[in-house]
């Protein structure tokens, strides 16, 4: 496409206030202005034909087909062909998952060698999905400036956006150098744990609850239980996909927060030896995974994280905690990550929880509201200063009111910052994979 710039408008323009300029004054001279407006006219002309030509242009791009949401990625930009000029300037159609309003605008430079025109463009993905690159624009004006060269391309490709394994992999490798003791050796750990391993005599600090009275009557000394950690507990990573899930906390929605730490917890969960499955719901259950207990089978993991979608409908923790417990047909860690505001709101997942912790261990995973903390420590100047304080008071009360209540129905319950759910979340599964107290 080739079309006139501004600045041809312009001087086509200044004929106009010319010939009226002349018919008033000079009556014979009304031939400068038509005179004026071909020479413009074969200026473009000649602005057309000079230079590269848009037809000749062909178009390389690179960019990678699967990134993690958060992390930074380069789409390689190289427009080839002959006499390119020495600047362009170039316009994308992409999802708005890689630019805010799926449109982005810079220039491209010719290289050294002169033969191309390239750019390499910064890019980060702010949600999961898939996000398409669809169209590039390459403009360039002629060497008198009257007129644009433009050439589109069709790019039509595609970004798969799956939850971000940096943190997966720099945090579990911190992780497992400073609890390098525990589950890389098999071994059994006797002492505290849920399988009978031994009796042995009985030593001071042991557990007086662990005497046996029958076996140390029949043998005349005191004699105690061992027990056994197991290492193939089932571990279940819950993830809430539901409304407020959905919302952004420190520019990432809680849910791809939630989706990372899982991954990791799913990581170190498989390097001890555990059985990982995920599951997700909103208003009804998703997916429930199959139970993964070698480390090889961690993509797949990844690739059942990547489709957990938004959902912009309020959570029913009732037929998703009904369900995930008719599929349980063994004792398993229950790690929830979700969030709640208001005790009235939580009063059903309450009572879901209740029933489900009868059987299993259920483990609470909440990002703290931060926002909502600093609303209410912040010092008042103004009578809405005041109101919005009594609110975040009353909606920190609210929440540490839900937390009581799960606490008292025996399911655990922690409150972490955002930027530390996955080390946080890792160091609950720890502890109680060391106490053996699944």
């Amino acid at each position: 496409m080739i079309y006139p710039t501004r600045r041809a408008i312009y001087l086509l323009l200044l004929g106009a206030p010319m010939a009226l300029a002349l018919g008033l004054i000079r009556p014979e001279l009304w031939l400068v202005a038509p005179g004026w407006i071909g020479v413009i006219i074969a200026c473009l002309i000649l602005d057309t034909i000079a230079g590269a030509n848009p037809r000749h242009l062909s178009l390389d791009a690179h960019f990678p087909h699967q990134v993690g949401v958060g992390d930074p990625f380069d789409l390689s930009l190289s427009a080839t062909g002959r006499a390119v000029p020495p600047r362009a300037e170039l316009a994308l159609a992409l999802d708005e998952r890689l630019a805010e309003g799926g449109r982005l605008a810079d220039d491209m430079r010719r290289t050294g060698a002169g033969d191309a025109l390239v750019r390499t463009l910064s890019l980060t993905a702010s949600r999961r999905g898939q996000a398409r690159i669809e169209a590039l624009w390459i403009r360039w004006a002629g060497p008198l400036g009257l007129v644009w060269k433009q050439r589109k391309f069709r790019v039509d490709g595609a970004i798969h956006v799956v939850p971000s394994l940096r943190a997966v992999t720099d945090e579990g490798s911190r992780l497992f150098q400073r609890n390098s003791w525990f589950g890389l050796r098999q071994q059994r750990f006797r002492g505290e744990g849920t399988e009978f391993e031994a009796l042995a005599e009985y030593q001071p600090g042991m557990d007086r609850r662990a005497i046996d009275w029958n076996a140390s009557a029949r043998h005349v000394k005191l004699l105690a239980k061992e027990y056994r950690v197991e290492r193939d507990n089932r571990v279940v990573l819950a993830i809430d996909s539901g409304r407020t899930m959905a919302e952004p906390v420190g520019g990432m929605p809680r849910v791809d927060r939630a989706v990372s730490a899982a991954l990791l917890l799913a990581y170190v969960g498989l390097k001890l030896g555990d059985r990982i499955s995920f599951f997700s719901f909103a208003a009804k259950p998703q997916t429930l995974t199959p139970a993964y207990m070698h480390t090889q089978d961690f993509p797949a993991l990844q690739r059942a994280a990547s489709l957990i979608d938004y959902a912009h409908v309020e959570s029913n923790f009732t037929l998703a905690l009904t369900t995930l417990s008719a599929q349980l047909n063994r004792r398993s860690l229950i790690i929830l990550f979700t969030e709640f505001t208001d005790a009235t709101s939580a009063d059903l997942m309450i009572r879901a929880a209740g029933r489900l912790v009868q059987k299993h261990r259920l483990l609470f995973v909440v990002i703290k509201d931060e926002e909502v903390e600093s609303e209410e420590r912040r010092r008042p100047e103004s009578g809405a200063d005041v109101t919005r304080s009594n609110v975040a008071a009353a909606m920190l009360r609210d929440r540490q009111f839900v937390i009581a209540r799960l606490q008292r129905l025996g399911a655990d319950v922690i409150e972490v910052p955002a930027d530390a759910m996955g080390a946080s979340a890792v160091e609950a599964y720890l502890g109680i994979k060391q106490k053996g107290s699944l």
